[in-house]
């Protein structure tokens, strides 16, 4: 299943995408996309539904986030061996962990805010994994079923925040609108490879990057094993997995976002996004 949140900012209603492209309102079965709604049980509950049965959602529609109610926004940094080269790092022994501020999370298609003072605006094409049940100290085969899907997240990185204000990361990845998550999620039975998507980000036009998740270090099911040692994953929680090369940062020169610029970017299967960078208030 293809699962999407559509709406106004902040009322949301939770849908899917039938068969033939057309948007299918589940308001009558769920009250969200979260949580409650990712569980296998209630994933196995929607799937059986006679989608020609749920009402049609028609004319041109926002997507919000794909995934609404967000308890932990968990980020992996490094995770693709030929970006690290790029940003003049090597890949860790371990993964590199992050958090995104809930805040963050923005829809597929909403506007990246540029921060006051910011000067190093970068993007970020990820996979990103949505989790369906709770999980603890999880081997790499529990982790795979506790997986309710997959989705695209654009890692939007203000690099001076990130790298020059000293400290963790956190400055320069929770900004608001640095975490659009969508188009839908696609429900794990239906990414059949997740270890083996093309992934590609444009900015105006121009390609800058252009992956696969095949290069990928450290997998999904492994990530969310690891971190299951750390911390426990619940039902909604998000993992963005990290970015293959092509990033400004990686630029020579480097080149980053202004206000007016276009991103656009994808991944196999999981739909688009296309965001247009707008100054903060």
């Amino acid at each position: 299943m293809k699962l999407v949140r559509y709406g106004t900012h902040g009322s949301e209603r939770p849908a899917l995408i039938d068969a033939d492209g057309n948007l299918r309102d589940l308001s009558a079965h769920v009250a969200d996309i979260d949580g409650a709604a990712l569980s296998p049980e209630s994933l196995a509950a929607l799937a059986a539904i006679d989608t020609a049965s749920l009402p049609l959602v028609e004319g041109e529609q926002r997507y919000g986030a794909c995934v609404g109610q967000v308890g932990k926004f968990v980020c992996i940094g490094l995770n693709y061996s030929d970006h690290a080269a790029e940003t003049g790092t090597t890949v860790p022994p371990e993964p590199v962990v992050f958090m995104k501020a809930t805040s963050a999370i923005s829809g597929p298609n909403d506007a990246i805010i540029k921060p006051r003072g910011s000067t190093k605006l970068d993007w970020e094409v990820e996979l990103a994994v949505v989790i369906g049940s709770h999980v603890a100290y999880a081997d790499e085969a529990e982790a795979a079923s506790a997986i309710a899907g997959y989705c695209v997240c654009n890692d939007v990185s203000e690099r001076a925040f990130q790298i020059e204000r000293h400290g963790q990361w956190t400055k320069g990845k929770g900004c608001d609108s640095f975490g659009p998550i969508g188009p839908w999620l696609v429900t794990a039975d239906e990414v059949a490879r997740p270890n083996d998507l093309a992934m590609w980000l444009e900015v105006n036009g121009k390609r800058y990057q252009d992956g696969n998740t095949r290069t990928m270090v450290y997998k999904p099911a492994f990530i969310v094993s690891y971190l299951s040692q750390f911390m426990s994953l619940q039902p909604g929680d998000v993992i963005s997995t990290g970015t293959p090369p092509g990033v400004g940062m990686g630029q020579r020169p480097e080149v980053y976002l202004d206000v007016g610029d276009r991103v656009e970017l994808g991944i196999q299967g999981l739909g688009t996004q296309s965001q247009v960078v707008v100054a903060a208030d």
